[in-house]
């Protein structure tokens, strides 16, 4: 059947397709305590799907028949033959499912894994006039002019001799919760938590429960309220669970890389991690007949915790559960580096958390009363998850602690390595919410404190400034300071749609271009005839700050000034924020006027690390040192050099992966 805008293939059809496109079967290997040998292992091959033909939808403008299957026999093949060849065999964990590669769907009827001109066919027909187009064009002309001077602007640039590729990229990471509550099932209570951390990651979401006898677990890609639905939730049973949000930083976008991560052995473990591990090579390389089925550095750390656990019973089989949980997280926060903070979930032990001995991630410690004043607990990535659910923050979980809540409800800790706090303080200045407060500092203080020190510098610039504006939504506590130090009216000029899709789903720079209008509108009657302070939490990579500067001329502005409250970007941010490589970042060998005349401004100041540090410390004085690598390049753990970095980059970091439209700013 065919309509004017999709093509639904018949039954036949999609068997030929399956016939066609599906990779052989593959062999599984046993569990590492199992008895089995290889060969025997070998003998047993994943059965076929039964009775699963999936429904395949392309979206798709008027194309002939032929044409159509060509596509997507092209793109299914292309994504296949990529799966097939990331694929691995199992060792430690249950043998994957096989599954159909599907062309998934995603809002707006845009099918992910598409032809590039498929995207942007369905993006021009979204467009609702001529004058949509207009000044859709205007914008795509300054980014245009933005993307050619960026290309050949700096000395790196120039000996490359080509454009620079538009590679996507993300300031997201992930949010974690951990909930135990007495009696009672947790899920409903964890589906809220994960609402108030979706913030920290849209790409997909899991949660498993414990009821003291089965896991029960669902993840997929997707926004927390389109995965977990009443159906799901009723599955759901156990009054202990774990939930995670996530953008990938190491790993890609399949939903098998979604978490929680599981191995069956030792007793059975759940993790979910936030953070970035900086050795997994070396930590792979040690874990032998261990192979990951995935991609993510947060599966290396299970099974490097699972091996601990074992090498720690098999030592001293008698020895207490609780001690031996506690040994085996010490021996592995000995060789694991990096940024982690990390919730589990141990069959026949309890709630297990514990944080690196940096504490670069947060991670913070809440508890209310229930019935018979008993204790219940939650461990979040931030305290603005505690209120809906009635938790009272107790306080951050200490760099190189451990935290196990017991099957009881008991609460008990240890200091496994010696910690000493360096947090990242690019999570005060985008990353966490504005009512959370991270190792005694409020986020939201914190941002007002920057507008203070910004004003300051902002007074001996001579401009002439009509209104404050910023740009939605983590820049307002700045602006609001800036325009109450400078005395001058503050309005609210660009109005945020957050019922249109992400533009950074799009496949190519041009038609996210054409989206950020419909994302982001300029009220002429700020604008017009006015001279705008446009102020901003932080200016990444640029590319959507020329639009916005175009967008504020097109309403009016006569002239557009522009105030970052962070300080320029310069350098990768290794710890779990997966911001593009260095020759992506807007301030790359490039001065301050040379980035505004970049991004067509009349004027631009930034926040100086020294006052962006001293900010910080004031509120804490017990921080004596922040994770300030993204600005000045001093990575605090002292294991990140040239050779890491460029390997990053040679590795295509980022490339791939749908960035946050927001911070591509």
């Amino acid at each position: 059947t065919r309509s004017h805008s999709r093509t639904v293939f018949s039954t036949s059809e999609r068997r030929a397709l399956h016939a066609t496109l599906l990779p052989a079967p593959r062999v599984t290997t046993p569990p590492f305590a199992s008895p089995h040998t290889r060969e025997q292992a070998e003998q047993r091959l994943i059965p076929p799907p039964k009775k699963h033909t999936p429904r395949v939808v392309c979206f798709l403008h008027p194309v002939s028949r032929s044409n159509l299957h060509q596509n997507f026999a092209a793109t299914m093949n292309a994504v296949m033959l990529s799966a097939s060849a990331a694929a691995r065999p199992v060792v430690g964990a249950a043998a994957p499912r096989r599954t159909v590669g599907v062309v998934s769907r995603v809002p707006g009827g845009v099918t992910r894994g598409n032809t590039m001109h498929t995207v942007r066919a369905a993006t021009l027909s979204l467009a609702r006039s001529a004058d949509d187009l207009r000044v859709g064009s205007s914008m795509t002309a300054a980014s245009s002019r933005f993307r050619a001077a960026a290309a050949v602007d700096t000395p790196a640039a120039a000996a490359r001799g080509t454009p620079r590729s538009s590679r996507r990229h993300a300031a997201r990471m992930c949010g974690i919760i951990g909930i135990h509550r007495v009696a009672g099932n947790v899920s409903a209570e964890l589906y809220e938590g994960l609402l108030m951390l979706q913030h920290r990651g849209q790409d997909s979401a899991g949660m498993v429960t414990y009821d003291g006898e089965r896991f029960r677990e669902k993840k997929d890609n997707g926004l927390v309220a389109n995965i977990f639905d009443k159906k799901v939730m009723d599955k759901l049973e156990g009054s202990v669970g774990i939930g995670h949000v996530r953008y990938p930083t190491a790993g890609g976008l399949s939903a098998s890389e979604a978490q929680p991560f599981f191995v069956n052995s030792p007793l059975g473990i759940y993790l979910i991690h936030n953070g970035n591990l900086t050795n997994t090579a070396q930590l792979l390389q040690n874990l032998g007949a261990r192979h990951m089925r995935t991609s993510s550095d947060s599966e290396v750390l299970l099974n490097v915790l699972a091996e601990d656990i074992n090498a720690e019973y098999v030592k001293a089989p008698g020895t207490d559960m609780e001690k031996m949980i506690f040994d085996a997280v010490t021996n592995t926060m000995k060789k694991v580096k990096g940024a982690y903070s990390v919730i589990t979930m141990v069959n026949q032990v309890g709630l297990f958390a514990f944080r690196d001995p940096f504490g670069i991630r947060p991670l913070v410690l809440g508890q209310r009363k229930a019935e018979g004043d008993k204790d219940e607990w939650c461990i979040a990535s931030e305290d603005s998850a505690f209120g809906p659910l009635g938790f009272t923050r107790v306080r951050d979980v200490n760099p190189g602690e451990a935290i196990l809540i017991t099957s009881d409800g008991k609460m008990i800790s240890r200091q496994c390595v010696a910690g000493q706090i360096s947090p990242c303080i690019f999570e005060y200045i985008y990353l966490a919410r504005p009512d959370s407060t991270l190792n005694g500092i409020s986020v939201y203080e914190f941002q007002l404190e920057l507008g203070r020190r910004l004003a300051k510098r902002i007074k001996e610039r001579d401009w002439e400034i009509d209104v404050i504006v910023p740009v939605p939504d983590g820049s307002r506590p700045s602006a609001i300071e800036i325009a109450s130090y400078l005395d001058m009216p503050y309005r609210e000029g660009l109005v945020k749609n957050r019922y249109v899709g992400r533009t950074f789903i799009m496949p190519d720079q041009r038609t996210r271009e054409l989206s950020v209008r419909r994302k982001l509108n300029a009220m002429r009657s700020v604008f017009n005839g006015k001279k705008v302070l446009l102020v901003d939490d932080s200016i990444v990579r640029g590319t959507t700050m020329t639009q916005i500067v175009q967008m504020c001329r097109n309403a009016g502005a006569v002239k557009v000034y522009l105030a970052s409250a962070a300080p320029p970007v310069k350098h990768p941010n290794v710890y779990g924020v997966d911001m593009p490589s260095r020759h992506e970042f807007v301030a790359h060998e490039r001065d301050e006027q040379g980035v505004c005349d970049l991004l067509g401004a009349d004027g631009l100041i930034y926040q100086t690390v020294e006052d962006m540090l001293q900010a910080g410390r004031g509120m804490n004085p017990q921080i004596e040192r922040f994770d300030a690598s993204c600005f000045d390049a001093n990575y605090v753990t002292g294991d990140i050099d040239e050779d890491y970095l460029q390997s990053l980059e040679g590795a295509g970091r980022g490339k791939g992966r749908k960035g946050a439209s927001k911070v591509a700013a």
